[in-house]
């Protein structure tokens, strides 16, 4: 669940870094280019009120040669109108783009940044929506709320003058005392609008926590099919099909749920909605009847008071008509409030390990610990020569994995020193190698740019070493490689980029799995062929890499651990 925060606040995060960046002058000035042209629209709108008057009247007055001049004057004022209106939409969208591609990158740099993502796998839910969907949803629905507010705001301003003249006075009388209100037709629309802002908050609050849920049972529904795509030889191998089907039925259930829940609460807004918009109609000609037909105001002044009345009445009842997708907004401000939260928690949690630099790689007192405080390791210290390999082993679950990871500074509930050389090249292997989408090429060299990629005959080479021959005219072919090729051709890829890297140091995590005895062995063979300086620390279960390591490091999953050199008797 996601806790309760102050949506003002968390709104003002949001907003006030675009407008405070490096990019604040021209964001400010395209937003008041913006302004301006919403404010000159409200200015010919009120011109256009006017020729309302002047067109009815010379109606009623059968005054035909004003006619055509009246249409003329319309003419030219709708067509300057609906310029600035498009022009007005055009340079909004372009500064939403502008705050759009700025604020996508900064969640992104935040998102990658220290592992960020890798350690966000279990607090957030489908944060590639959050930077994709909410940003965009978020960047927009602001945008055309504070330019539409403005203009509003504008409006009511220029339309409360007109609508105040147009009234006059009301005059009624109390117990033989005659009171008088004057621009009662403006007091009108200011208490009917508050009224309807108040109701329409209490009708639709609700709206805001269904938005919130509806998005994240979409987002947890769309990603259970994604799974299936991305697994979708594991599960045909097990038949999963009825189990998939059962799983993609309960997050529908709850898409649907949610869904009904929202079509209720809407239901009910818009009824309230289209009840308040459509008496905010008749109204005005009510309220204005009476001075007509006492001949105290002309057809031209009874159409032009509606439209004032409904000019003020749309800006006053602004929160009213917006309620819908304010309730959206919130929900998105939620989201990404609560996405910023866990980044900023992630990367406060900092590991306790020291990094040090040393003449060989030295790993001193280090301690890991699981989140529910149990010691998987305890005051691990030892030192291997350039050159030399060492074997990490011991019972599932006993932390060899853990180790790696805390080498590689994924694991952050640890502390101790570890020690490497200076300008060390690392690099790391998992058991599933990733490729990255894009040509074959890009798949081998990563995760260096394609453009700091080897020549073809050093690729070629590579692969031809590592047993994948078939690939070598297929680099620069785009395809689904992670797809295309078996695990074991991956991992053998994954062993091809070891070689173009030529780092110094080589962590392997259970890297050839997949490889029957002789081809692990001989993949290992071709890393101290062609990489004789380099240090291999390898997690593994099979008894037949003890033939290619010089060390043991023996753990038993209680914080206990053994170090020493490996004996004749198990190379053999």
């Amino acid at each position: 669940m996601e806790k309760k925060r102050n949506l003002f606040r968390a709104f003002w995060k949001l907003f006030k870094g675009y407008w405070t960046s490096e990019e604040k002058f021209k964001a400010l000035g395209l937003f008041g280019v913006v302004i301006g042209l919403n404010f000159a629209s409200v200015w010919f709108l009120v011109q256009i009120n006017t020729w309302y008057n002047e067109f009815y009247n010379a109606l009623q007055e059968y005054q035909s040669d004003l006619f055509w001049p009246l249409v003329g004057k319309f003419s030219a004022l709708a067509f300057i109108y609906i310029v600035i209106a498009v022009y007005a939409i055009y340079l909004r969208q372009l500064l939403q783009i502008r705050w759009r591609t700025w604020l996508t990158k900064n969640y992104l740099n935040a998102w990658m940044s220290g592992q960020t993502y890798y350690h966000l796998q279990s607090s957030t839910d489908n944060p590639d929506q959050r930077i994709s969907e909410d940003i965009n949803s978020f960047v927009a629905t602001t945008l055309t709320l504070i330019v539409g507010f403005l203009k509003q705001i504008t409006t009511l301003v220029a339309f409360s003058f007109v609508l105040w003249e147009l009234s006059g006075e009301f005059k009624f009388q109390v117990g033989g005392d005659e009171f008088i209100i004057y621009g009662y037709m403006f007091w009108f629309s200011v208490i009917y609008s508050g009224a309807g802002t108040f109701l329409v908050h209490k009708v639709g609050k609700k709206l805001i926590g269904l938005e919130f849920n509806q998005q994240k049972f979409e987002a947890d529904f769309r990603f259970s099919m994604m799974r299936v795509r991305e697994n979708s030889e594991s599960i045909a191998f097990y038949r999963g099909e009825s189990s998939e089907l059962e799983s993609f039925t309960e997050r529908f259930k709850n898409v649907i749920k949610n869904f009904r829940d929202l079509m209720t609460k809407t239901k009910h807004l818009n009824f309230y909605i289209n009840g308040y918009g459509q008496l905010a109609i008749i109204v005005p000609l009510i309220l204005a009847a009476p001075k007509y037909f006492r001949n105290e105001m002309q057809l031209g002044g009874l159409m032009q008071t509606i439209s004032a009345f409904g000019r003020v009445q749309d800006a006053l009842s602004y929160f009213v008509d917006a309620y819908p997708t304010i309730a959206g907004l919130a929900a998105v401000i939620n989201r990404l409030a609560g996405f910023t939260e866990h980044v900023e928690e992630v990367q406060q949690v900092k590991s306790q390990v020291e990094k040090n630099l040393a003449e060989k790689f030295k790993v001193e007192n280090l301690n890991i610990s699981l989140p529910n405080e149990t010691k998987l390791l305890k005051n691990l210290s030892l030192e291997l020569d350039s050159g030399k390999n060492l074997l990490v082993v011991g019972a599932s679950g006993c932390g060899k994995s853990t180790l790696l990871r805390t080498l590689a500074g994924l694991w952050n509930l640890a502390d101790g020193k570890i020690s490497l050389p200076e300008n060390s090249k690392v690099m790391f292997l998992p058991q599933k190698p990733y490729l990255p989408l894009g040509s074959l090429r890009r798949a081998l060299i990563y995760p260096e740019a394609e453009k700091n990629s080897p020549p073809n005959s050093k690729l070629k080479s590579v692969l031809a070493e590592v047993e994948l021959p078939s690939l070598t005219e297929k680099l620069n072919a785009v395809e689904d490689w992670s797809r295309i090729l078996s695990v074991g051709e991956q991992q053998r890829l994954a062993f091809a980029r070891v070689i173009l890297s030529e780092p110094n140091f080589i962590f392997l995590d259970e890297a050839t799995s997949a490889l029957d005895e002789p081809l692990e062995l001989e993949m290992y063979k071709l890393l101290k062929k062609n990489l004789p300086q380099a240090t291999i620390v390898s997690v593994a279960h099979r008894k037949a890499l003890y033939q290619v390591h010089d060390a043991e490091l023996k753990l038993d999953g209680a914080g206990g651990w053994s170090f020493g050199g490996i004996s004749n008797d198990k190379k053999n």
